[in-house]
């Protein structure tokens, strides 16, 4: 088992920047990938970015532009989400994801509780 906790979530004007922590514990070693989704309220789950635990190659959603960077501490055993330039529209509860598999884009094995990101306007 994988245990994932979130931080970091808040209250943030548009333009402002948040940076998400996400913060593994149990059978790390087991973790593959560890991701980012989103969820807005009245919306489905959508993916935001993955990176891989070994070797760090990264993903990101197209809808990003370049707005958000993903990254991870493997000695802390934590991924983060650095938000830039956000939007209201990036307004969501930010869920962070991982575990051994391969297919971050719909979802790996473990998942966290989520986080709360509001952007006023």
């Amino acid at each position: 088992q994988v245990q994932l906790v979130e931080s970091g979530g808040g209250l943030v004007q548009a333009g402002g920047s948040l940076r998400l922590a996400c913060a593994a514990s149990g059978r790390t070693s087991s973790i593959n990938a560890m991701a980012w989704f989103r969820q807005a309220p009245g919306k489905a789950r959508e993916f935001v970015a993955a990176i891989r635990w070994s070797g760090g190659s990264k993903y990101y959603a197209d809808f990003l532009k370049g707005r958000f960077t993903i990254s991870r501490d493997n000695a802390k055993n934590t991924v983060y989400l650095q938000m830039n330039s956000l939007k209201p529209e990036d307004t969501a509860v930010y869920y962070c994801n991982g575990g051994p598999g391969e297919s971050f884009y719909s979802g790996l094995e473990y998942w966290g509780k989520g986080t709360l990101v509001t952007v006023s306007s």
